[in-house]
């Protein structure tokens, strides 16, 4: 599915967040969204499936069009967005006292979809998505809390793709994983580009030099400048993002 952003506007309360935002991002493949603390990529990210709107003083304005439809029309509502458009954080957060099944299907079941076959195919499937099944097939009533921290994060992965969306954000998937696990992670998302339009925020330019088919910065609540990632970080056209990326300012 294509995102298409168009004079997008975000405040906290009396603060604004993010300025005039237009960026369209096509269907399939990896945008990787970078800047520094407080730029405005998180809040970008969230606006993509409505969980801004979670957040007290939370206000949009402008348009989120996801293959042409406004989904900050009045007609749609969140839930529906949000079945469609997954989102994993920063921290894993499973379910820890839940089963490592039931923190995958819980949103199936939340969704009317529980009978009994096709709840189990889907779980299935979806860890296998996730790169997680041969670890976990023998263990799947073992509480999700057993798991190490980047087979929680895994875990996650598989209970978003569980609701099939055709979108899928991740807020800074890989900062509270050791190396490994964010290895793991990052072959995950280059495997999961070739189905979803995956977008990823990071702090981290070198993995968005590895996973990314695109990267956008933001500073100061305004884009600055996007491109393909390979020529984004060889010949930036913008000052401020060479910057950046040369460590002048984080």
């Amino acid at each position: 599915m294509t995102i298409q952003v168009r004079n997008l506007n975000v405040w906290y309360g009396h603060s604004q967040a993010l300025h005039d935002v237009n960026l369209t991002i096509e269907s399939q493949g990896v945008t990787a969204i970078i800047g520094p603390s407080g730029c405005g990529k998180s809040t970008f990210v969230r606006c993509l499936n409505r969980m801004h709107e979670e957040i007290d003083g939370g206000r949009v304005e402008g348009e989120v069009l996801i293959d042409g439809i406004n989904i900050y029309t009045r007609a749609i509502k969140p839930i529906y967005v949000r079945s469609h458009i997954g989102m994993v954080f920063q921290r894993p957060n499973p379910l820890p006292t839940r089963s490592i099944f039931e923190n995958v299907a819980i949103g199936l079941r939340l969704n009317g979809l529980a009978s009994g076959t096709y709840l189990k195919e889907r779980v299935e499937h979806s860890l296998k998505q996730a790169a997680l099944w041969d670890e976990v097939k023998d263990r799947l009533d073992d509480t999700a809390s057993q798991l190490s921290g980047g087979q929680q994060q895994r875990l996650c992965i598989a209970r978003a793709l569980a609701i099939e969306p055709k979108i899928i954000l991740m807020d800074e998937p890989c900062s509270a994983l050791d190396p490994i696990s964010t290895f793991q992670v990052e072959e995950l998302i280059r495997e999961l580009s070739n189905s979803y339009t995956v977008v990823i925020v990071t702090h981290n330019m070198q993995q968005a030099g590895r996973v990314a088919d695109r990267t956008v910065f933001f500073l100061q609540g305004k884009l600055i400048e996007e491109g393909e990632t390979e020529k984004f970080f060889a010949h930036p056209a913008k000052k401020e993002t060479e910057d950046y990326i040369t460590g002048r300012f984080s």
